[in-house]
């Protein structure tokens, strides 16, 4: 490979880190192609992109990042991919554990990067794939938030809309 092709990937390798707030950089040394092309399938299907790079490319291209993944260079060796997610920084996480299912222990997890925050080490995995995504969180807001009109709904609807109804209705659930 010429430097200006390998310029060119860690051009190409930057731009993705800088469009994906998430992403994960694996270990899945010991696999073979059919196992790795089994991982890339279900990748896909839950809408992850998974690529193997080299080391050093990886590293120039997150050197030319404005956030500051000096952390991440000491994890960088052996066989390394990374998966990127754009929607969700669980997404990775829930790719690898549901993969371990069928593969013992593989792909292991040297590090994420989810909305800048990095997580470094294979320890972090449970918690990665707990996460709610911004969609998930949003949506628990809106049902906390409609959780006390919809009380006063039930009362006033059970009060036959009468205002004496309310009151008894709201007096009942007092006690």
């Amino acid at each position: 490979m010429t430097r200006q092709e390998k310029g060119q990937i860690i051009d190409e390798l930057a731009e993705k880190f800088s469009q994906n707030n998430h992403f994960y950089i694996t270990d899945a040394s010991g696999l073979t192609v059919a196992q790795v092309n089994a991982l890339r399938r279900l990748c896909f299907k839950a809408g992850v992109e998974y690529v193997v790079y080299k080391n050093t490319l990886i590293r120039k291209a997150l050197e030319k990042q404005s956030a500051n993944y000096e952390e991440i260079y000491s994890i960088l060796n052996g066989f390394s991919g990374v998966m990127f997610s754009k929607e969700s920084g669980n997404a990775p996480a829930k790719v690898i554990t549901e993969y371990r299912k069928k593969q013992e222990g593989k792909p292991g997890l040297k590090a994420a990067s989810i909305e800048s925050a990095l997580f470094i080490g294979e320890e972090h995995l449970s918690m990665l794939n707990e996460l709610k995504s911004k969609n998930e969180l949003i949506g628990e807001i809106i049902s906390l938030l409609q959780s006390p009109a919809k009380n006063v709904l039930s009362a006033l609807l059970s009060g036959k809309n009468t205002v004496a109804g309310l009151v008894k209705a709201l007096e009942e659930r007092k006690n």
